[in-house]
């Protein structure tokens, strides 16, 4: 399905047509070459003094189709009843303490937020659609996968190739088929002052 963003002005079209899908296509993997390019992509991000406090946990269905079932029971119903379909589930993590000094990083999971975006991106620049996920349980993935308390598990991720939206039913099929929205711009954003709203751009 293709439902890039409606923008006021042109965006670099890879950021307008990314979109959390949840129509996948189960026929299609994801290799192993086209993962690491995903990863590559999240540790080129920027971060705090260049701590790189992400970490990411991968599953691939395709090469060990069991972990990824440990992953997918992590999920909540809701996030199941879709994601069955994705070839590559992943779990970024935020490390609370920077590297260098072993204190506290308060900017870790801003730093792991901007490292997930651009494997998102990077998804779309390949034809794949990545769908981020607050919806999982985080005790049970920290129990299943021996993830260290000093790591805060921020979001689970689906990767995978687009399939017809035909292939989805009910609310997840509404949830597809619903208009793209987004606060406006001067309810986002301030000029010069706390409330001042930025002008439209047209």
């Amino acid at each position: 399905m293709h439902n890039p963003a409606i923008t006021q002005v042109s965006i670099d079209n890879t950021i307008a047509n990314r979109w959390s899908g949840r129509a996948y296509d189960a026929a299609k993997s994801v290799s192993h070459a086209q993962v690491v390019a995903l990863l590559e992509a999240a540790r080129w991000a920027p971060s705090c003094f260049g701590d790189q406090p992400w970490r990411f946990v991968v599953w691939n269905k395709a090469s060990d189709p069991q972990a990824w079932q440990q992953a997918f029971d992590c999920l909540v119903p809701g996030n199941q009843s879709w994601v069955a379909d994705a070839p590559v589930l992943l779990l970024a993590c935020a490390d609370s303490l920077f590297g260098h000094n072993q204190k506290p990083n308060r900017w870790a999971q801003y730093d792991t937020g901007a490292a997930a975006e651009n494997l998102c991106l990077q998804a779309g620049s390949m034809g794949l659609m990545a769908h981020q996920m607050g919806g999982f349980d985080a005790n049970l993935a920290r129990e299943k996968f021996n993830i260290p308390e000093q790591y805060s598990l921020m979001a689970m991720i689906s990767v995978g190739y687009p399939a017809d939206i035909a292939t989805l039913t009910g609310d997840v099929l509404a949830r597809e088929t619903a208009a793209r929205s987004r606060k406006p711009l001067s309810e986002l954003f301030f000029d010069a002052g706390w409330g001042q709203g930025v002008k439209d751009a047209i």
